[in-house]
């Protein structure tokens, strides 16, 4: 079945020839053959249920239409938790009115609170290395949320219920809309990808649509070369303030200015780019939040654990195991243990 696969594979298909053929170069539409190949992730009944009976908070959910966001005193209502006042709770009804009148319900980052979508996000992430973000996107027939746009950075769009039509545009001059590279509509299980900066625009026909946008925001060269010239710039000499008067003299501040570039490169030139590496893949992984699917009922059993105890990792978390000084360290997400090198198995 479509959802045993890893899920990489559930949205690019053949993970080989999509990074080296699409990944971060050009959009793509990959037909499903199974309707029903993203059920197990979200549903049209999904939505009825966070809707109506969530207790949904702004900034969660938000709604637009034809562009422009609805502002959210249209839809939201005043209550207490606690002794605590509150104004940003979701009104259900309102929600529902708007829907029918042609708004687009936005749930924003259900990674973070719908568990089969936090599971599927961790699996994205840990094949690419790159954080992944969720937002569902429902639609009601004959409408259009966005017009025009595009994303910093890519996207799956994963199609769940019903149908919307898609144009995805090539990059112009200077980043604006180029021709139309793709133009299809999307059926349940199909999926389409977009890479950062490629205009796109959809709109429902006959049917609502419900479809997932998985963002992956990626670490690029632009952010490992920037890390690198900072560890240079670091340097208190580059924190003395321009000479005096600079502004009236743009001959010298030239001058000074193409010195210091030229001794920059040098620097760069001799800098060993390996300790960079490793600070990029240290800060993937120490921001990877742990998944603590049933830990209390976990901690409730811990004195039942004895020397015969079979334990495994729980799907998903993360373990790296480092040498730092001659000590063995274990990334265990956001906390890392300490331990003697004996240890390492």
């Amino acid at each position: 079945m479509t959802r045993d696969l890893p899920a990489l594979e559930r949205c690019a298909g053949d993970v080989d020839r999509f990074q080296r053929e699409y990944w971060a170069r050009t959009p793509l539409h990959r037909p499903g053959a199974d309707p029903a190949a993203f059920a197990d992730l979200f549903s049209l009944a999904d939505v009825d249920h966070l809707v109506s009976s969530a207790s949904l908070r702004t900034p969660a959910f938000r709604l637009i239409k034809d562009g422009v966001t609805i502002p959210a005193s249209r839809f939201t209502k005043s209550g207490r938790v606690g002794s605590r006042p509150l104004s940003d709770l979701a009104d259900s009804g309102r929600i529902y009115e708007l829907f029918e009148d042609g708004a687009t319900i936005v749930l924003q980052s259900l990674h973070r609170f719908w568990a089969p979508l936090t599971r599927f996000c961790r699996d994205l992430e840990l094949a690419l290395t790159h954080p992944v973000q969720v937002n569902v996107y429902v639609t009601p027939p004959a409408a259009r949320g966005l017009g025009v746009h595009h994303d910093g950075h890519d996207v799956f769009v994963l199609q769940v219920h019903g149908r919307k039509q898609w144009d995805v545009y090539g990059t112009g001059d200077q980043g604006g809309q180029g021709r139309r590279l793709i133009a299809t509509e999307l059926a349940p299980g199909d999926v389409l990808y977009i890479p950062r900066a490629f205009p796109h625009a959809a709109r429902t026909t006959a049917t609502a649509s419900v479809h997932l946008t998985v963002g992956m925001v990626t670490t690029t060269w632009r952010d490992a070369l920037r890390r690198s010239v900072d560890r240079v710039l670091d340097d208190p000499a580059y924190a003395e303030p321009l000479p005096m008067g600079y502004a009236d003299d743009p001959a010298a501040l030239t001058a000074g200015l193409s010195a210091h570039m030229g001794e920059l490169s040098r620097r760069l030139d001799k800098l060993d780019a390996a300790p960079v590496a490793e600070d990029l893949a240290r800060r993937f992984w120490s921001s990877r939040p742990p998944l603590l699917t049933r830990q209390l009922a976990q901690l409730l059993t811990l004195d039942q654990i004895h020397d015969g105890t079979v334990v495994r990792r729980r799907r998903g978390s993360v373990l790296r195991l480092d040498r730092e000084g001659g000590a063995l360290v274990v990334q265990l997400g956001d906390r890392r243990l300490r331990m003697p090198s004996r240890l390492e198995p």
